[in-house]
């Protein structure tokens, strides 16, 4: 077998159970919340479990599965279980971040705020159906948010590490709390600098997409101080690449794999490496005309073809892709610095995984 069909196997395997598991989970979840909540509460456990089981590749859950596994850990059904609740904290962010983006799809389907407003609307209820699935996804996410925390407490686990893990997670959450909202700024100054970028892709995605994970893995197999610090580089620097090669993705990706519009990222104004680049090296015309789209809700399919023409033909694209796998080679000369702590077919998996970060079509 070769190393590739491996790793895809592995992460298949922790998909597929992930997966099984939030199933189990969403039937209690809403029995639950019939019998002790009502209608009105059902509804808003129901858009919260639909968009946590829409899946995608559960990387995240992925990821604390398999720093469990590097550190030793041999209670499947406990971190099958912490999996889920990173994965449930994903689809709260996940929520928030379509309101605040004023994104409609998410993965192929309508975002949750978007699904709740048509529900409004089939019901003819009163007042504003904007407003009204708005305000119910923001307590979706919430009550989401809040079951996950006690996933993750009740979880047959040393309390001890429990605590630790939790301790971990919370801090993750608000420093990702930092990083959106660097993001938002970074749309409204005339010209975010390049620090206030790497802190989104810093804050935002390597801390909350792939260290944190790893971390609560390796807590929770009794990893110590020096587990989780020597991963830490690896991680930091694979979660650079992933954000790199997503904001590619975001712009020039295809709306049937990405599950979203790929005119998102330039309406909502995101500005990215590949933006700043372009701004900088774009002709004065070209970059004027990329400026006043960025941000412009009314973006047409045409303006969005120009847009994506003179971000490549500035060199940003290219650009952006070579830093992606800078990063990823970095990841890697860290991670075969540590190599020697966990099985080499677990370290395997880590390579290949950054492979994969930037080297993926969804």
């Amino acid at each position: 077998m070769t190393h590739t069909a491996t790793f895809n196997e592995r992460l298949m395997a922790y998909k597929q159970a992930i997966d099984e598991d939030i199933v189990q989970y969403a039937a209690f979840a809403r029995e639950s919340a019939r019998s002790q909540f009502g209608e009105y509460a059902l509804l808003e456990v129901n858009t919260f479990l639909d968009i946590l089981s829409r899946g995608g590749k559960r990387m995240r859950g992925a990821l604390v599965m398999h720093g469990y596994a590097m550190c030793g850990g041999t209670n499947q059904a406990m971190i099958i279980q912490a999996a889920r609740a990173i994965e449930m904290l994903h689809a709260y962010m996940l929520i928030l971040d379509d309101i605040q983006d004023r994104s409609r799809i998410r993965r192929g389907k309508p975002s949750a705020h978007i699904s709740l407003a048509a529900y409004h609307n089939e019901q003819a209820l009163q007042g504003d159906a904007d407003h009204f699935g708005i305000s119910l996804a923001c307590n979706a996410a919430i009550a989401g948010a809040h079951a996950a925390q006690i996933v993750l407490a009740n979880m047959d686990a040393d309390p001890q590490l429990k605590l630790n893990a939790l301790s971990i997670t919370n801090r993750t959450l608000m420093i990702t709390a930092h990083g959106q909202t660097y993001d938002i700024m970074n749309e409204v100054v005339t010209q975010p600098s390049l620090k206030d970028i790497d802190r989104v892709m810093e804050w935002k995605t390597a801390l909350y997409s792939v260290i944190n994970p790893l971390h609560v893995g390796m807590v929770l197999a009794g990893g110590d101080c020096h587990d989780t610090d020597a991963i830490t580089p690896y991680a930091l620097h694979s979660g650079r690449a992933f954000q790199m090669a997503d904001d590619i993705l975001g712009v020039y990706g295809d709306e049937r794999e990405l599950g979203k519009n790929p005119m998102d990222d330039i309406r909502e104004g995101k500005q990215t490496i590949l933006t700043t680049y372009s701004l900088a090296h774009a002709t004065p015309k070209d970059a004027d005309f990329l400026r006043r789209m960025l941000g412009n809700i009314h973006l047409t399919a045409a303006e969005f073809d120009r847009c994506k023409t003179i971000i490549a033909e500035s060199g940003a694209m290219a650009h952006a892709r070579d830093l992606a796998a800078e990063e990823a080679r970095k990841a890697v000369i860290a991670l075969d610095a540590v190599a020697d702590r966990w099985p080499t077919q677990d370290v395997q998996f880590l390579r290949m995984l950054t492979e994969r970060m930037i080297n993926r079509n969804n």
